[in-house]
């Protein structure tokens, strides 16, 4: 699997549970986060990841190889 690839999957994937989260936890309490704030960080790191795949994929295996 290449890092192209890997960073569009694990961007996409962690922007899903980040939503996720920002939609049905509301509800549950826990002391120390608030669980739609955290889902809120989740979709901004899936976000950069996934650009970050997207930059790799325009630019070619030049930029991987950094």
């Amino acid at each position: 699997m290449s890092a192209m690839s890997k960073n569009l999957l694990t961007g996409s994937v962690t922007f899903v549970i980040g939503l996720l989260l920002w939609l049905f936890a509301g509800d549950v309490e826990i002391p120390v986060f608030t669980l739609t704030k955290v889902g809120v960080v989740f979709m901004v790191i899936g976000a950069l990841e996934f650009a970050y795949g997207l930059y790799l994929a325009v630019s070619g295996p030049r930029a991987a190889r950094g």
